[in-house]
């Protein structure tokens, strides 16, 4: 064969293979390439948006706005589309964006006219070449033809998401380094992303995303598929430049800023104020549903919840009614709640390890301090590399798939009912759902209660409330001075546990603690 002609050959070989879909496309393979080379360099921060957009106010910076004629695939009629988030605030480095489409992969190049801008003067001074510090994702949620927020990649490694008919409140983060240890908490981020543009007709999208930070490199795939939840399938191989004390797997970040079982701060008028209302934990080795109450603590506060295995857990939003909040712009009663499941056919390769929750004193409820994760067994070294698959689902406390009857309020009060002082507290909580729903009020259950170190606890019973159709459990228990009250309890029937086990973590300088002291 002449030159020439091999030369023909090879060129008509290659137009066969992309037209019957045999080339070489982008894929996570090549993320995970990227993130390795980028593990072997050292690390440098980003480049910092100029100071007169990060030093931006709050309302100042949300006066800027992308217009929805600018989306991505708008002219395609794709029912996913995507809206760009400009730089400022928090918001204060650039992000990448990249489409994979039939031509390959193209750039989204950074345009100003794509969003409106509160006056002019701030128009003139957004440079050219700024960039997006990230993107929203709109899909029709709520009716065919719509375009709704539904997912949110921006600042950090943060991402936020809802179900059908909710309002954004708690975030996801691609990971978390020494998150509550006194050594100072690490913030990897998210540089670029490749977005898959899906068919017009189709109901799942990929996004691949690649996470740069002082201690790690790392290669996301986020299989999305909206809907009345939201679930991503989430794929992760991490490079790690540096060993880390605590790693934080597949962590979740949330406000509680008071509740049912704190004190209402002072000049409060609504009766709550928090986007989730407990942390919820199953454990796959014992099969045990545990909840705990959120506080807002005086004082930094950490628990670790030891599992072999863990099948799922999330921060839940469980008040779900206008009347628990009371508040017609926030809105706390859509606040979604999000449950992490480590992935079926990989859910070993978590192993032991501990749920972490970490709860940081907060005066105000633009505070996000609420942090839970999972922190492996099995330290991490530098030069190592692991990989995570698991799913993340927003929507609301049902997409947990428990089973039993739940905690659906807990109130914390002085014990002291004859007027003397002293350090007991009552604590009462109340249980609905599951095989509860089918007892009659005079069954017999019976609850079961225990205390932690330095813990007396008084009395324990249980009644059945007409008015609510649930059953209460009452609690008075007595705290060592100085130290924390913890608390485990539950109902059961016949010596089996019907509910899911109730704990609780009170500071001795939280609210009612320190009054009675």
């Amino acid at each position: 064969m002449t030159g020439s002609r091999r030369t023909g050959f090879l060129s008509a070989l290659a137009i066969f293979m992309v037209l019957s879909g045999n080339a070489q496309a982008f894929g996570f393979k090549d993320v995970a390439d990227k993130a390795q080379a980028l593990a072997r360099e050292k690390y440098e921060q980003p480049a910092q948006a100029p100071d007169f957009l990060v030093n931006l106010g709050y309302s100042d910076y949300q006066s800027i706005r992308f217009k929805p004629d600018q989306s991505l695939w708008r002219s395609g009629k794709s029912r996913f589309q995507v809206m760009m988030i400009p730089q400022g605030s928090f918001y204060s480095h650039a992000v990448k964006l990249n489409v994979i489409d039939s031509e390959g992969v193209q750039p989204v190049g950074f345009d100003k006219t794509r969003f409106d801008y509160p006056n002019a003067e701030m128009a003139k001074r957004i440079p050219a070449d700024l960039g997006y510090a990230g993107f929203k994702l709109t899909y029709p949620l709520s009716e065919s033809g719509a375009q709704n927020q539904f997912l949110v990649f921006g600042g950090a490694s943060y991402f936020r998401g809802v179900g059908a008919n909710q309002n954004f409140g708690l975030s996801g983060r691609g990971i978390a380094i020494d998150t509550g240890l006194p050594s100072g908490e690490q913030f990897p981020a998210f540089t670029e992303f490749w977005m898959e543009r899906p068919k017009a007709d189709s109901d799942v999208m990929v996004v691949y995303g690649l996470l740069d930070g002082a201690s790690l490199t790392g290669a996301y795939r986020f299989e999305i598929h909206p809907g009345q939840s939201t679930r991503m399938d989430v794929t992760a191989q991490l490079f790690f430049r540096n060993d880390i004390d605590q790693l934080g797997q597949a962590p979740l970040t949330s406000m509680f800023f008071y509740g049912d079982n704190t004190l209402r701060p002072r000049g409060e008028w609504r009766p709550q104020v928090h986007d989730s209302d407990g942390l919820l934990i199953n454990d796959g080795e014992t099969g045990e549903w545990l909840w705990r109450p959120l506080v807002n603590p005086a004082d930094l506060q950490l628990s670790y919840h030891h599992v072999e295995k863990v099948n799922g857990f999330g921060l839940i939003q469980r008040d779900r009614e206008f009347d628990d909040f009371q508040d017609n712009e926030a809105r706390y009663d859509r606040r979604p709640s999000m449950w992490i499941k480590p992935g079926v056919e990989n859910r070993e390769s978590w192993g032991k390890g501990e749920v972490v929750l970490v709860e940081i004193p907060s005066g105000a409820e633009s505070n996000d301090n609420i942090v839970a994760f999972f922190k492996p067994a099995e330290k991490v070294k530098a030069g190592e590399s692991r990989r995570l698959q698991y799913s993340v689902t927003f929507g609301d406390p049902g997409i947990t798939g428990q089973p039993n009857a739940r905690a659906v309020r807990t109130f914390v009060g002085t014990g002291n009912t004859d007027g003397e002082s002293g350090e007991a507290l009552r604590l009462i909580v109340d249980f609905e759902g599951g095989d509860l729903a089918e007892l009659r009020p005079g069954a017999a259950v019976v609850s079961q209660v225990s205390g932690g170190e330095g813990v007396e606890v008084l009395e324990h019973f249980v009644e059945y409330v007409e008015a609510t159709d649930s059953w209460r459990l009452s609690v008075l228990a007595k705290p060592t001075a100085g130290k924390p009250l913890t608390l485990r309890g539950g109902l059961t029937k016949d010596g089996n546990a019907i509910t899911e086990t109730w704990t609780y973590l009170l500071g001795p300088k939280t609210d009612l603690r320190s009054n009675a002291q």
